[in-house]
C-alpha cells in the first residue's frame, strides 16, 4: 500500500452526524468504530473513535470524537494523517517531523493492532502517523 496523506476531523459528539452529511455529499464507503467497540463503557461508548470516508473520486476524509479525557479546542479540529505499510518510510516521517516539534503520542503499538503516533512538527502542525500491521 502506498503512503496516503489526508485531513483528520476532529469533534465533540457530532462525528457520526458530520461524517453521514460528508458521505451523502460526497458519496463512496463509510466505515464508523466506537469506542463501545474498543471496551468503552458509559455515556461515550457510542461516539466515534474511528470513521474513514472514502469517497469513489479519491478523497478519503478521517473523523474521531473527542475522548472523554481530552478537550477538543477550537482552531485545533483538523490533523493530517499520515498511513500506509511501509514502516520504514512511515516512522523516518514520523522522526522528522517531530524534531523540533512535541511528540503528543510516542508511535508504538496501539490497541488495534497498528504503529499509531501523534506529533506537532516545529510550525505547530499536529500529525498522526498510522503504520498498518496487517498482511
Amino acid at each position: 500500500m502506498a503512503a496516503l496523506l489526508n485531513p483528520y476531523l476532529h469533534f465533540e459528539a457530532t462525528a457520526r452526524e458530520a461524517m453521514e452529511f460528508y458521505q451523502s455529499l460526497f458519496g463512496g464507503e463509510l466505515t464508523l468504530m466506537t469506542f463501545g467497540d474498543m471496551g468503552m463503557e458509559g455515556d461515550t461508548a457510542g461516539h466515534i473513535m474511528h470513521a474513514q470516508l472514502t469517497a469513489p473520486n479519491g478523497f478519503t476524509l478521517m473523523a474521531s470524537d473527542t475522548p472523554p479525557d481530552m478537550t477538543l479546542t477550537k482552531g485545533e479540529t483538523v490533523n493530517l494523517s499520515l498511513s500506509g505499510d511501509d514502516e520504514a518510510e512511515l516512522r523516518g516521517w514520523f522522526e522528522a517531523l517531530a524534531e523540533g516539534g512535541e511528540v503528543h503520542v510516542p508511535l508504538e503499538k496501539q490497541m488495534w493492532g497498528d504503529l499509531f503516533g501523534q506529533t506537532a512538527d516545529r510550525f505547530g502542525i499536529t500529525w498522526l502517523v498510522n503504520i498498518n500491521q496487517q498482511g
